[in-house]
């Protein structure tokens, strides 16, 4: 039993892992708290994976940085709220035709704005 509780745990993990690398580069996907959620099902499954996401150069800061100072630095506040609007604003003109649909994406980049706003800031 606890054999596939680990093997769920680690396909958890590998599945948050990737659609949190999928949301650096595509709004609306949290980056941060789907490596969070990786950290905490390999911290349960895997030694070796939650090692290696944790000294990964690219995503170990970001884990480390949550789990120390329980916030983001300024920088990718700045960076993740631009990306977002700058990407909702151009699907709203340009992709999306309807109107209730870009009300929606208005409402949804507001709430992850104030989301991403309301972390504390590592300095």
């Amino acid at each position: 039993m606890k054999t596939i509780k680990k093997v769920l745990l680690l396909i958890f993990g590998w599945i948050s892992l990737i659609i949190g690398v999928l949301g650096i580069v595509l709004p609306l996907i949290p980056t941060t708290p789907l490596l969070l959620l990786a950290a905490a099902c390999f911290v349960r499954s895997s030694d070796r994976m939650y090692d290696w996401l944790l000294t990964n150069k690219y995503f170990g800061k970001y884990i480390r940085d949550y789990r120390e100072h329980r916030g983001v630095p300024l920088r990718a506040k700045w960076v993740g709220v631009s990306v977002l609007w700058i990407s909702i604003l151009y699907s709203a003109i340009f992709v999306v035709p309807l109107m209730f649909v870009k009300i929606l994406m208005f409402a949804v980049a507001s709430y992850f704005t104030w989301f991403i706003l309301n972390l504390n800031t590592i300095r």
